[in-house]
């Protein structure tokens, strides 16, 4: 099935501008309110989006509207500086003619980013919730596959019985607040997350930018030092989420694994955020992760909240 070469009538097409960040984010709870029963989608998360560096508006985002609202939004990365190009899509559900359109000027696109960046090919990548509003069957019939599940874990916190824990014997705990160790928490996390699937090696000034660094509390992300290894393991998390507080990276040096760090690193930030007042602590989790994460998490309590896949589209670049 291919996407109509013209616009349907009824809807209008044009690029996001930063000004739209309060549209796109109340389109997209109210997909989260069909896709996992709640809005879920903080402004901030879209405002960051909208403004990052790296994002081209104009030529890689898309509003579609029918008469004057908003159904569908797209937006393109290009984090690999090859063949490998993500996208994020969402859109109402029961509108083929626009599901069919807008994503075909996406894939369009990704034709054109990866050509410029020299690859032969575009290698696509976008995450949908495990039951989303788009059609699936119109996805796979564009020759779009599943490659890969994330679960979204959460855990609730109880203030009396989620205290600190005690670090592992020769093991000391320190808050990223200086640059040093800013610049030392980037290299862990290059470090320990390399060999992860859809992983795109960032330097520091991007990695900066990526998590909108002028709103990031510092105090929240943790260097482990272990005795005889110096820094092995690194835990980063923010509490700017209405629903629940978020560990956005737990990583681990290889050298350093076996020890108990990934437990203590877990507990550490549930009794952190359980003194901070959160009642509920949230992660993804790749299932396919060699590292036992999956499991890690399983044994401390924290359960399925919803399911994710990546889906994975091949487009030969003409050129």
């Amino acid at each position: 099935m291919t996407a109509p070469t013209t616009l349907p009538p009824g809807l209008t097409v044009r690029p996001a501008t930063f000004d739209d960040a309060a549209a796109v984010c109340a389109l997209l709870g109210e997909i989260d309110l069909l896709e996992i029963g709640r809005a879920d989608t903080e402004l901030s998360q879209i405002q960051a989006d909208l403004k990052h560096p790296e994002v081209d508006l104009e030529h890689d985002s898309w509003l579609l509207f029918e008469g004057g609202r908003l159904i569908s939004y797209g937006l393109l990365w290009d984090e690999s500086g090859g063949e490998r190009i993500d996208i994020e899509y969402c859109t109402l559900p029961d509108r083929p003619q626009a599901f069919q359109y807008l994503l075909g000027l996406m894939e369009t696109r990704t034709e054109e980013r990866a050509a410029a960046n020299g690859a032969d090919r575009a290698v696509v990548h976008l995450h949908l919730n495990i039951a989303p509003t788009v059609d699936l069957r119109a996805l796979r019939e564009r020759g779009w596959k599943a490659v890969r599940r994330y679960h979204s874990m959460a855990r609730a916190l109880s203030d009396g019985t989620d205290g600190l824990p005690q670090p592992p014997t020769g093991v000391t705990l320190r808050p990223c607040c200086a640059e040093p160790d800013r610049r030392r928490a980037h290299a862990l996390l290059q470090d320990t997350f390399a060999d992860h699937f859809d992983f795109h090696p960032r330097t520091y000034e991007q990695w900066l930018d990526d998590m909108d660094h002028e709103r990031v509390d510092w105090s929240l992300m943790w260097i482990a030092r272990v005795e005889g290894l110096g820094d092995a393991a690194i835990l980063h998390t923010h509490d700017d989420l209405t629903s629940m507080a978020w560990i956005g990276h737990i990583g681990v040096l290889r050298q350093a694994r076996g020890r108990g760090l990934g437990s203590y690193l877990l507990r550490h930030a549930f009794g952190h955020y359980a003194a901070r007042g959160r009642d509920r602590i949230g992660l993804g989790v790749d299932t396919d992760n060699s590292s036992g994460a999956l499991a890690l998490y399983e044994r401390h309590g924290m359960t399925l909240d919803f399911a994710v896949q990546t889906w994975e589209l091949t487009r030969p670049v003409v050129r």
